[in-house]
């Protein structure tokens, strides 16, 4: 019997430093019989060198296009934009699913190829719950740049948040945003939409680490339904709510323009904009980690944070984390007729048939 063979392909999406699997992921597949291919990247937390200790095959960046058909592809974040059809198993973050600018191109070169994705945001158990998840570094993350440019705004000479790049732990993510806030008159108040899950509880997290008032709140206090005029009173609103139905929005522009308006920035952890779904339809596209922040109101100062890779800025705790979560179920990889993995080609198969 062959071995299965996962090829971890490199990530090109700039400033993603996250991997699917970590060398402690590798060598535990390698130790359960897996065939692994490891992609080189720089762009990775983790080294070449760290992977080349272990039993595995050490390839050029984007080879998977050339991988043996049996390989299973995996990733975090989107393909590099080609037309190729796809003729392999992926598995990673498509974002396609919810009919996302894009989607049927995506998943017409999927039917042309024959291969097939198993979409890590769609790998859920019996009670539909993710098996894994970066939401609580996202969260973290997300609460924490939206502090760190509110401290900006508390200059004297204000400035818009620029160039963030990735931190080497949450320990001097920590150190830097306490230094930001001593240098403060007074401390923001924030608030938290979707408190209870995992990426609630990491943005709750943060503002705690630093002594913030949280605002926290999750389905008992949303079930009237938005607008929330609440959200104006807080310094930083972080929505941290995942979305897979049309909901009255959280926030609208006519919200935003109440002259009593407190809140200066916005992060929206889900990060959503390009589907039907989005809670807060004040803006279109993503930012980046280069330009993080979105002005949407010069004169009476706001601020919006949508990055789509949030736990990036914390690399290596992210990645272990979510490898962690996910390496059980790429265990059973042996057999794609059990587990998550039905249920995840079953809604490959119905969106390609909607194509």
């Amino acid at each position: 019997m062959n071995k299965v063979h996962i090829w971890l392909r490199a990530e090109t999406k700039p400033d993603e430093q996250r991997t699917a699997l970590t060398p402690e992921g590798a060598e535990a597949l390698i130790k359960a019989g897996f065939k692994v291919t490891i992609e080189c990247s720089l762009q990775n937390i983790f080294q070449p060198q760290a992977y080349a200790k272990l039993d595995v095959a050490i390839v050029s960046q984007g080879s998977w296009v050339d991988a043996p058909k049996d390989a299973i592809i995996l990733g975090l974040k989107e393909l590099p934009e080609d037309s190729f059809p796809l003729i392999h198993q992926h598995i990673y973050f498509a974002h396609a699913f919810k009919e996302q600018s894009g989607w049927q191109t995506l998943l017409s070169r999927f039917k042309a190829g024959g291969g097939e994705l198993f979409d890590l945001e769609y790998l859920v158990d019996e009670q539909q719950r993710r098996i894994a998840a970066f939401g609580y570094w996202a969260g973290f993350a997300g609460a924490a740049l939206s502090v760190l440019a509110w401290t900006n705004q508390q200059e004297e000479t204000p400035e818009t948040l620029t160039d963030i790049s990735a931190y080497q732990d949450k320990q001097q993510l920590l150190t830097d945003l306490e230094k930001a806030l001593v240098a403060c008159s007074n401390k923001p108040r924030v608030f938290v939409i979707g408190a209870k899950g995992r990426s609630g509880s990491g943005a709750v997290d943060l503002a705690k680490a630093l002594s913030l008032e949280v605002i926290a709140w999750d389905l008992a206090e949303t079930k009237k339904g938005g607008p929330f005029s609440e959200i104006n009173q807080a310094d930083i609103f972080v929505n941290c709510v995942l979305i897979n139905q049309d909901l009255p929005p959280f926030i609208t522009h006519e919200l935003l323009n109440d002259t009593d308006r407190k809140l200066s920035v916005i992060a929206d952890v889900s990060c959503d904009p390009y589907g039907s779904y989005n809670p807060l339809p004040i803006y279109s596209h993503c930012t980046t980690f280069k330009t993080p922040c979105l002005m949407l109101d010069d004169s009476n100062r706001l601020e919006l944070i949508a990055i789509d890779h949030l736990p990036s800025l914390l690399p290596k705790e992210s990645s272990e984390d979510y490898c962690q979560q996910l390496l059980h179920h790429l265990l059973t990889l042996t057999d794609k007729n059990q587990g998550v993995w039905p249920r995840a080609l079953a809604l490959f198969n119905e969106k390609t048939i909607a194509l």
